[in-house]
């Protein structure tokens, strides 16, 4: 598929480790998993669905952590524990009534190909897999986990001339 541009992207489809993780997998003494997610990725999330745009999670694993974090930015589209990435997100679009040329994706390692291979306008964070860096519409200066969602996030909405509207939600 060709690249879409960026200002008729109206849905955003997220992975988690490496996009909004950096990645890491921390594991306590009872081995259960806890995640450090980026307040600005989040924040800027909320935004994006207050403009009146869609969000979904699909990642490989399964997380409590990812699960509470997800019910605490209102995204009820989540897909934990997708084998076929492909398959979660032709269900996510189907269900959202979302044609895939108007998704954005984010994804930083091989097992995301297959949702950015379908969205109109995939990206990844700066230390993705270099594969990727190759076939992405745009490559986010940030890390995964440190921004990376964040910046894609304004980087659709100053497309579509809408990035001032979202800061002046927070201007007195």
């Amino acid at each position: 598929m060709a690249h879409s541009r960026p200002e008729d992207i109206t849905f955003l489809v997220l992975d988690v480790d490496g996009c909004l993780t950096d990645g890491t997998v921390m594991l306590d003494h009872d081995g259960n998993e806890t995640k450090r997610f980026n307040i600005k990725d989040g924040l800027g999330i909320r935004v994006w669905q207050d403009l009146g745009y869609g969000v979904a999670i699909i990642t490989g694993r399964t997380s409590g952590s990812l699960a509470a974090r997800a019910k605490e930015l209102g995204i009820s589209a989540v897909v934990q524990g997708a084998k076929r990435k492909a398959e979660a997100l032709e269900s996510v679009l189907t269900d959202a009534g979302v044609d895939p040329a108007h998704a954005a994706a984010i994804g930083d390692d091989w097992n995301d190909l297959p949702v950015l291979e379908r969205v109109g306008y995939p990206a990844c964070p700066a230390d993705a897999s270099a594969l990727l860096h190759e076939i992405v519409a745009y490559r986010c200066g940030a890390r995964g986990g440190r921004g990376a969602v964040r910046e894609l996030i304004e980087h659709l909405l100053a497309a579509k001339g809408r990035l001032g509207e979202a800061a002046d939600r927070y201007r007195g």
